[in-house]
């Protein structure tokens, strides 16, 4: 008999996986000096700082950490959207 729940624990699995490099993802960073500009960035693509001539410029920092989480927000709705469409 087909038992539709069967799936469940491996989706756990992947969630849980998916969560652990998350998690290990955070811990990582990236420096890149160029031209006077200093970004520094987490592995989990959030901007920790950036720093323009010596001079640590956290509100450009800020925005772009927004405006990155927007646009996550935007995918995570037009795929909900998708999906729905195609049930």
């Amino acid at each position: 008999m087909f038992n539709p729940l069967s799936g469940l624990g491996d989706l756990q699995k992947l969630q849980q996986q998916a969560q652990q490099m998350q998690s290990a993802l955070q811990k990582e960073q990236v420096i890149v000096d160029r031209n006077g500009v200093k970004v520094t960035l987490r592995g989990d693509q959030v901007i920790e700082s950036i720093e323009v001539d010596g001079i640590i410029e956290n509100r450009i920092a800020d925005a772009v950490n927004e405006a990155v989480k927007k646009t996550q927000e935007l995918a995570a709705r037009k795929l909900i959207e998708i999906s729905s469409q195609q049930k």
